[in-house]
């Protein structure tokens, strides 16, 4: 059984590879790594990484595209601003064409 040191570590694994422009959700990242916690315990995960430049975790919104982790960004605009540097339209703080740039971990690292 792994730690929930561990799980966070595994939910990082995944957000780093959560390409450029695109955005993924907490509960796609549970389903992915069968989290029994799932969404939840990954909002655990990212509450604390976004001063970690290693871990991309502006990419991660809710299951509508929200962006529902901005408060833990600092500024309130901060993670609106590191979307639209990737070219991801956001507008009242959720992704414009959200299904369009949904990457699914379960899908695209598919073994």
């Amino acid at each position: 059984m792994l730690e929930e040191k561990d799980y966070f570590e595994e939910v990082y694994r995944v957000v780093r590879e959560i390409p450029r422009g695109r955005v993924t959700t907490y509960g796609a990242i549970a389903r992915y790594l069968s989290l029994r916690a799932g969404a939840r315990m990954v909002g655990w995960a990212m509450n604390g990484v976004h001063n970690r430049p290693d871990v991309p975790a502006h990419r991660v919104v809710n299951r509508i595209g929200v962006l529902s982790g901005k408060h833990h960004f600092g500024l309130p605009t901060a993670m609106q601003a590191l979307l639209e540097a990737e070219g991801v339209r956001v507008e009242n703080d959720q992704v414009v064409d959200f299904q369009l740039l949904l990457w699914d971990p379960s899908v695209e690292l598919a073994v």
